[in-house]
């Protein structure tokens, strides 16, 4: 339901910006659900937005100047981007130049700082590497697959519908498994020795099969929950955790993230270099519409609010 609220004012070390787009993202829908106990309601959600300056008490962002803000309790611990004006620490804030338009813009912040931190940080990807997306037809999945492939990787990606295959196949995708919740068997057979890296996107409810896919050495990285499973129940680690191989978690801050990567990033999509993910777009007013498509997992990458 819309309603009106006041609009807040810049104050030291926060600015107001005035949202043109704004990206949709897992962490809202488990703070609908009721799932974010730390979340104290009434709430604006929305954890990442673009748009302008519209206020601020520093010089280095003047008024009119095209920024993303992501995270660091937007939507949580205060007032996030569902709304027309939200007021952030100045840290969260990216100032950046970009020809793109609101809606392209507005899928980018967040999906890829929670991608390269997830490659980067907590997968130490290389180049050469094979590397199994578990969940690979969400925005974060896409756009593992586009990174990991520019940086030189051999990508293996899941999707739980064989009619998903070719659109995976076409974007770049070496390998595509049809994911029924056990993939563990098939990986073998198809690499003996196990994949390099893992992103499991999907969580608790697959996380043990994917590290039995790892090889000796390798790494498993938990970033999504799109299972909806938070917890493991009756987790025996020297059992579930392969020999040599090592678990991970990435729920990076927009700190891991710099002005200059993101501006990097963005100049790489202008130039087409990139392709992005499939972008869903929506009207404010539609934003029921639009979390509706989040919860049916067909989205098939960014779902996207523009204002």
């Amino acid at each position: 339901m819309l309603s009106e609220i006041k609009t807040p004012t810049a104050k030291p070390a926060w600015v107001l910006i005035k949202v043109k787009a704004f990206g949709l993202n897992r962490s809202e829908w488990f703070t609908r659900r009721g799932d974010s106990q730390s979340v104290k309601f009434p709430r604006v959600l929305g954890i990442e937005c673009v748009g302008e300056i519209a206020e601020s008490q520093n010089q280095q962002l003047r008024s009119g100047q095209k920024v993303a803000a992501i995270m660091g309790g937007m939507g949580r611990d205060f007032d996030g981007s569902y709304a027309e004006y939200v007021l952030v620490p100045e840290k969260i804030v990216f100032p950046v130049q970009t020809q793109l338009d609101w809606g392209t813009f507005g899928a980018l912040p967040e999906m890829v700082q929670t991608t390269h931190g997830s490659l980067y940080q907590a997968l130490e990807i290389e180049k050469g590497q094979t590397l199994l997306i578990r969940g690979g037809t969400s925005s974060i999945g896409l756009c593992a697959l586009e990174l990991a492939k520019n940086a030189g990787l051999k990508v293996i990606s899941t999707t739980r519908s064989e009619a998903k295959i070719d659109f995976l196949k076409k974007l770049g995708a070496t390998d595509v498994i049809v994911d029924q919740a056990q993939i563990a068997g098939e990986i073998k057979k198809r690499y003996p020795q196990g994949v390099d890296r893992v992103l499991e996107l999907i969580g608790a409810s697959t996380l043990l099969d994917s590290l039995k896919t790892a090889r000796r050495g390798g790494i498993v990285c938990m970033t999504g929950i799109l299972g909806g499973k938070w917890e493991l129940e009756h987790f025996a680690p020297m059992d579930a955790i392969p020999t040599a191989v090592k678990l991970t978690a990435y729920a990076g801050a927009a700190t891991d993230l710099t002005a200059e990567a993101l501006q990097q990033f963005l100049e790489i999509v202008e130039r087409g270099e990139i392709r992005m993910p499939a972008t869903r777009t929506f009207p404010f007013a539609e934003l029921q519409e639009a979390h509706h498509l989040m919860d049916s997992n067909q989205g098939n990458g960014k779902i996207v609010i523009t204002m």
